[in-house]
């Protein structure tokens, strides 16, 4: 493979970075081109587990923050090479998140004597299963590499800060019935029909909008999934429906169960068995902290809520502060007309050298 250049115009990076396909699972080849790029730089000792790196500064600066992003993308569908378009470039990987990867790359390559100590993470497997993640791997193995004051994760947000995240619960309802031919439908006991107390409740629920740390976070409680049926003339002895409930960071996992289950029981529920299926704690924005209040003001804008779930859950667990900061626009993530505006690209790399090189 052709190594990076760290030298070369971010945009030109970000084309490198996209067309070295690293589906997850088959990061190994990127995260060589990063170890040996970023080893050219004396300033940063780098470490790596498996196909996560960590590249970060030893100053003995007071203060140290973490800048992550994850180096996978979801399959290639017919979108690889890249392609420039104006200032648009389109390629799979350019919003969800090699555009973030570029900007930290360039970073840590140019930042010599930043105003606190960084770690520059890029890790693996993030669009795939919770236990591959390289970031809890990281957490795991290796703690001593994840801590700091501060965190940014630079998913995909417009160039917008996006404070902490939404929590997010899955449960599975089963409803058992008894089959019978549907000439004779009383004599059975239909599982479908015993679901419609749920599905009405949850046509009429008004999500909470709540305040945490000045973000207004609105919550989400769906029917995601519903099945059911054995043929057209016989009643159904069992039916399954999957919600999904999306909490805001003022709550715990364990609240948010007893929340929705709360809601269930006044259906009036008989013969539904429920089981969490998921469960993801959400994580405050921790705007209220130095280094936070100092990264709004080098950045500008106005903070958001992060309503979809990410890996700033990962470091609030591990009581950091972190807030969602990258190029490109998240309902592009995984589509197959991926593309970025170079503009965005260009406002996150100056957004961080301001907030990290300020004296």
């Amino acid at each position: 493979m052709p190594s990076l250049d760290l030298n070369a115009p971010i945009e030109d990076l970000l084309r490198q970075l996209c067309d070295v396909e690293s589906v997850s699972g088959q990061e190994a080849g990127l995260a060589d081109l990063i170890e040996a790029a970023l080893s050219q730089s004396d300033h940063l000792e780098v470490i790596r587990d498996g196909d996560a790196i960590v590249a970060r500064t030893n100053l003995g600066k007071p203060m140290r923050v973490l800048i992550a992003g994850h180096i996978d993308t979801v399959p290639v569908n017919n979108n690889l090479p890249t392609r420039l378009e104006g200032s648009t470039l389109w390629g799979r990987g350019t919003v969800d998140m090699k555009g973030g990867v570029a900007v930290q790359l360039k970073l840590a390559a140019t930042l010599r004597d930043p105003r606190v100590d960084v770690s520059w993470v890029f890790y693996d497997h993030e669009e795939v299963s919770s236990e591959l993640n390289g970031l809890d791997r990281l957490s795991r193995n290796s703690p001593e590499l994840l801590q700091g004051q501060f965190a940014v994760l630079c998913e995909p947000t417009g160039a917008e800060i996006e404070g902490g995240c939404n929590g997010t619960l899955r449960l599975e309802l089963a409803s058992r019935g008894r089959r019978a031919h549907s000439a004779r439908a009383w004599v059975g006991q239909n599982a479908i029909h015993q679901l419609a107390p749920v599905l009405s409740m949850l046509s009429a629920y008004q999500p909470r909008t709540v305040t945490v740390d000045g973000l207004d976070y609105r919550e989400s409680l769906s029917a995601v999934a519903i099945s059911g049926g054995v043929a057209g003339n016989v009643i159904p002895d069992l039916a399954t429906l999957e919600i999904n409930y999306r909490f805001a960071p003022d709550s715990t996992g364990d609240q948010a169960v007893e929340r929705v289950k709360g809601l269930l029981e006044e259906c009036g529920l008989e013969g539904i068995e429920i089981e969490v299926t998921d469960l993801a704690e959400g994580a405050r924005p921790g705007l209220d902290a130095p280094l936070a209040r100092e990264f709004v003001k080098a950045v500008g804008g106005i903070a958001k809520p992060k309503y979809g779930w990410t890996d700033v859950a990962r470091f609030s667990a591990l009581g950091i502060p972190a807030v969602n900061y990258g190029p490109g626009d998240a309902l592009l993530a995984h589509a197959d007309d991926e593309r970025l505006d170079l503009e965005q690209l260009h406002a996150c790399e100056r957004g961080l050298r301001s907030w990290l090189a300020e004296s």
